[in-house]
């Protein structure tokens, strides 16, 4: 039985990958994944790994396309994902309680002769003003985390684990865009709408994709994959030409082309509105000079932050637009092979809620798909 607090299912299925559902990647590993424990994931992703998920939506006739690092999407909609599964559901014979709002959970004791109770929990149940109470022999918590509580983002997961003494590793909001305070917020409100393929870095992480400038800040794939390592206070290097190394490409051309103004020469490889933001940003009073008429010095520092621009946001635009939730239940006190509480048999934690946190790529459903398989193999 699925008790599902809200009217309808799979609403986050539905939403992801604008609406083409990004269920898997062609290349998953542990290294995709962020967690105080690495190597915790191991034992589900094999257990359950992308090429058994992608042969259930082949054998269900569903269409999908690669994107770009290897993501896979639907080639129609998501809702053939949820179909799909709710196709599955039935063949098992699984009952799906939706406006289901569970109010109390209680462990039940071994018998007399010490053995495990058939029923191990009792849940309260209040469903369409009703209430009622059951009894299970396993339960597993699959309620996903903070992120996006339009969609039903909540902290009952974690709730449930405090309940039975599980630690918590600390939460934040990952794969989110970034907001600014500072001199850079009239400028992303400026280039709202703005893209450009960027290399961010952060912490040791390093990441190549499309940035977005937006009223608030900056998003887009690279920024959201960068958010997972930033802390407040850190800095985020940006690399705005990531195939050139910007100071030879300035110098060799005054010498080539040293008739050429600078920004003419600059709005070859980035957007004009961008060259006039950062002409005013970065205080360069030699835009409007030939090459031939700047320094050596001036082009290399110029360069240099071409290669180099340094940020530091003022906050993340936290769980309303977040993807995932980083941290959750402590992977110390879980089976990795059957994702059961090592000290409380029968309760299991799958997915988001759990300190198991995918890049952007498929790789959360991925830890859905394959935590949800490990449990239920042994549930």
């Amino acid at each position: 039985m699925v008790l599902e607090k809200s009217n309808k299912v799979g609403k986050k299925i539905l939403m992801s990958g604008g609406g083409r559902c990004n269920f898997t990647n062609y290349s998953v590993d542990a290294s995709n994944f962020i967690s105080n424990n690495p190597h915790f994931c191991i034992s589900a992703l094999n257990r359950y790994n992308q090429w058994q998920f992608i042969e259930m939506v082949e054998t269900h006739g569903i269409a999908y396309e690669e994107r770009s690092h290897g993501q896979l999407f639907c080639k129609d909609s998501a809702k053939a994902i949820l179909a799909m599964l709710l196709d599955e559901c039935e063949d098992a014979g699984v009952e799906i309680r939706t406006d289901c709002d569970v109010s109390n959970i209680a462990a039940l004791s071994a018998d007399k002769n010490h053995e495990p109770a058939q029923c191990r929990y009792t849940l309260d149940l209040s469903r369409a003003q009703q209430t009622s109470r059951l009894q299970c022999h396993s339960l597993v918590v699959a309620t996903g985390a903070l992120s996006i509580p339009t969609l039903g983002g909540s902290g009952a997961g974690y709730d449930i684990a405090e309940q039975f003494g599980l630690p918590l590793i600390d939460r934040r909001a990952g794969l989110v865009p970034f907001m600014f305070s500072d001199a850079l917020k009239p400028v992303c409100e400026r280039l709202s709408g703005l893209a450009l393929q960027v290399e961010a870095r952060c912490n040791g992480q390093l990441f190549t994709e499309n940035m977005l400038f937006t009223h608030r800040g900056i998003s887009g794939p690279v920024v959201l994959q960068i958010s997972n390592y930033w802390c407040p206070g850190d800095e985020v290097t940006l690399n705005l030409l990531p195939d050139i190394n910007a100071v030879d490409w300035l110098i060799d051309a005054k010498i080539d082309q040293g008739k050429t103004w600078l920004k003419t020469l600059l709005v070859q490889k980035l957007a004009k509105s961008l060259v006039k933001e950062l002409e005013g940003l970065w205080k360069i009073d030699v835009m409007d000079n030939a090459l031939a008429e700047c320094s050596d010095k001036q082009l290399t520092a110029i360069g240099q932050r071409l290669n180099d621009w340094r940020l530091k946001p003022s906050a993340t635009e936290g769980y309303r637009k977040a993807e995932v939730t980083l941290g959750g239940v402590d992977t110390d006190v879980i089976s990795s092979k059957t994702m059961e509480v090592k000290q409380q048999p029968g309760l299991y934690f799958v997915g988001e809620v759990v300190d198991v946190t995918g890049h952007l790529g498929g790789f959360n459903f991925q830890w859905a798909w394959s935590s949800g398989y490990s449990a239920g193999s042994f549930a």
